[in-house]
């Protein structure tokens, strides 16, 4: 069952600048910031200097809305126009990767639906009509 459905803003490397400007413009809530320098550390990947200080994810609310936002990483493609995309937030691995196939029908997948340190089944997927969308199962814990 989907628990919840997020806009996800992107941006290129200023999203501590962009984090600022949103609260501010939209009267939100800062809820959570966290950056790819506090990830785990994983030896087979470290994360370079110029990674560190960039917004893996920043969640912020205005009105009854939970917003998102993290920066590219770099050296990844940022293309004008994909800026935003939408997150949706499943209670489950199975209804996840239901989702996700649904999604993934006629269009292209992005990031393959897979664990991660913050999920046990997340991916990314541009459907059919390019609407880009994070399936996300949520963490039994959470």
């Amino acid at each position: 069952m989907i628990t919840s459905v997020n806009p996800y803003i992107v941006t290129n490397g200023n999203g501590q600048e962009a984090v600022k400007f949103y609260v501010d413009a939209l009267n939100a809530e800062l809820v959570s910031i966290q950056t790819f320098g506090e990830m785990p550390e994983d030896p087979n990947h470290p994360i370079p200097a110029d990674a560190k200080d960039r917004v893996m994810n920043a969640q912020f609310k205005t009105g009854d809305t939970l917003m998102m936002l993290s920066d590219t990483f770099p050296g990844m493609p940022y293309t004008l126009g994909s800026q935003l995309s939408i997150a949706i937030h499943i209670d489950s691995a199975d209804s996840a990767k239901d989702v996700f196939e649904k999604l993934s029908a006629g269009g292209n997948v992005t990031m393959p639906l897979q664990e991660t340190f913050w999920s046990p089944a997340y991916g990314q997927v541009k459907d059919k009509y390019g609407v880009e969308w994070q399936v996300s199962a949520v963490k039994e814990n959470e």
